[in-house]
C-alpha cells in the first residue's frame, strides 16, 4: 500500500492519497503520483520528502518535473551511523543543528566542527546535496517538516490491517480516515486560539523570549533588536528577522515579536495561514462518506464485466510473508546505536573504560 501523507495546523498526519499496487516500484509509483496529480493538481511551494527511495524520485522527477524532492534527516542520520564509526556522539548533537539551522553563519560553523570531528561526513553530506537535507537551503521552504516520520507513522497504524484481505484493507482505511476527521474536526472546534496547538505552543514560547529583548524603530517597518550584546535586525513588511527564524517558520521569532509589541500591534498578519484554527476548520469541513450495503452499490457495468484471474507468476516463496517496510541498503546494514568513546573514537565503550588511552606514568619515590 503507497500513501501520501502532510501535516495540518495542529502538526498531526494528514493522509492525502493512498492506494494498494502489486508491488513498490517504478511503474507503481509513477501511476501513484498521476492519480495524485489529477486529484490534487499541482501548487506552488509543493515538494516531496522521502527515504529517498530511489523510485519515488524518479516518478516525482516525471509527474512533477521542477518540483523539489528532499530527504528526510533521520534516514540520512542512519546512514552517516552506519558508514562512519567515529565519534558518534558528537556527530548526532551537530548533525541535527546543521539542519535546523536558520543563517548560512550557523551552517558554516556547524559544518566546520563536523568536519574536525570526521572529514569524511562532509563529504558525505555535501555528495548528497546540501539542498536535499538542510533547512536554509532548500528552495521551497519545509518549515517544521525535516523528516518522513509521518508516512512511518501511518505505516505502524495500518500494519496489521496490511493483512487482511484487499476489501476490508480498504474498509479498514476508510473507516481509520472517518474516525480521524471527526475526532480532530471536534478538537479544531474545540480550539480557541488563532493558531493550531503546536504552533501556538511555539509562539507562546517565542513570546516569553521576547520579553526581555529591547527594541528601536528605525522605519514603520524595520527595527533593531537588542539581545544582550546580540543585535537582530527585523523587516515587519517582508516577513523576515536576521536570525532566520522568521522566514523558515513562517511564524513570528522573538526578535519579530518584541518589534511587533513597540508597534503596538498583533501577530496574526504575520503567521502562515496554514497554521491557523480556520485552516483546521477547513482542513477536516469534508466528511468521510460511509461505504452502503453491498447490495446497494452502483458498481459500472465494465467492471461488472471483469473477469479477476489468479495470480499469475512463480510459486510462492516458502516462509513468512514480507510485513515490515522495505528498507533501502545502508538501513539493512546499520546496527542499533552504541555508545562512543571520547578517547580514541572507538564504539562498545566510554573513557572511562577505554583501553585505548594512553596510560599514565608512575612515579615512584624513595
Amino acid at each position: 500500500m503507497l500513501t501520501a501523507s502532510t501535516m495540518d495546523a495542529v502538526g498531526t498526519i494528514f493522509p492525502l492519497a493512498y492506494a494498494v499496487v502489486d508491488s513498490e516500484n517504478d511503474a507503481s509509483w509513477k501511476w501513484f503520483f498521476e492519480q495524485f496529480k489529477e486529484a490534487y493538481g499541482e501548487r506552488p511551494s509543493m515538494c516531496v520528502v522521502s527515504d529517498r527511495n530511489e523510485s519515488i524520485l524518479k516518478a516525482t522527477s516525471i509527474v512533477y518535473p521542477g518540483m523539489p524532492h528532499y530527504s528526510c534527516m533521520w534516514h540520512i542520520w542512519t546512514n552517516i551511523r552506519s558508514k562512519f564509526k567515529k565519534g558518534h556522539l558528537q556527530l548526532h548533537k551537530l548533525y541535527f543543528a546543521i539542519t535546523w539551522s536558520y543563517t548560512l553563519d550557523e551552517f558554516n560553523e556547524r559544518m566546520l566542527k563536523i568536519e574536525e570531528v570526521d572529514p569524511r561526513v562532509k563529504s558525505y553530506l555535501y555528495d548528497i546535496g546540501y539542498h536535499r537535507w538542510s533547512r536554509v537551503h532548500a528552495t521551497v521552504n519545509r518549515t517544521f517538516t525535516m523528516t518522513s516520520n509521518i508516512a512511518e507513522s501511518l505505516n505502524a497504524v495500518t500494519k496489521e490491517a496490511r493483512e487482511l484481505p484487499i476489501f476490508d484493507l480498504l474498509e479498514c482505511m476508510r473507516t481509520l480516515l472517518e474516525r480521524w476527521t471527526k475526532e480532530k474536526l471536534l478538537k479544531a472546534m474545540s480550539t480557541f486560539t488563532y493558531l493550531g496547538y503546536k504552533f501556538n505552543k511555539e509562539l507562546d514560547d517565542n513570546n516569553t523570549l521576547s520579553q526581555k529583548l529591547r527594541v528601536r524603530a528605525l522605519t514603520d517597518h524595520i527595527h533593531t533588536v537588542l539581545d544582550g550584546v546580540k543585535r537582530y535586525i527585523v523587516c515587519l513588511e517582508n516577513k523576515k528577522c536576521s536570525c532566520g527564524q522568521f522566514q523558515l517558520d513562517e511564524l513570528p521569532c522573538a526578535h519579530a515579536l518584541a518589534a511587533l509589541r513597540h508597534r503596538k500591534e498583533t501577530y496574526e498578519n504575520y503567521c502562515s495561514p496554514y497554521y491557523t484554527r480556520k485552516s483546521l476548520l477547513l482542513t477536516y469541513e469534508m466528511p468521510v462518506n460511509p461505504l452502503p450495503d453491498e447490495s446497494k452499490w452502483d458498481v459500472p457495468q465494465h467492471i461488472l464485466d471483469e473477469v479477476v484471474k489468479p495470480p499469475a507468476g512463480d510459486k510462492r516463496q516458502p516462509g513468512r510473508s514480507h510485513k515490515e517496510r522495505y528498507k533501502i541498503f545502508d538501513e539493512i546494514n546499520s546496527k542499533k546505536y552504541k555508545v562512543s568513546c571520547e578517547n580514541c573514537g572507538g564504539e562498545g565503550h566510554n573513557k572511562r573504560t577505554c583501553k585505548n588511552a594512553p596510560k599514565k606514568k608512575r612515579i615512584s619515590c624513595s
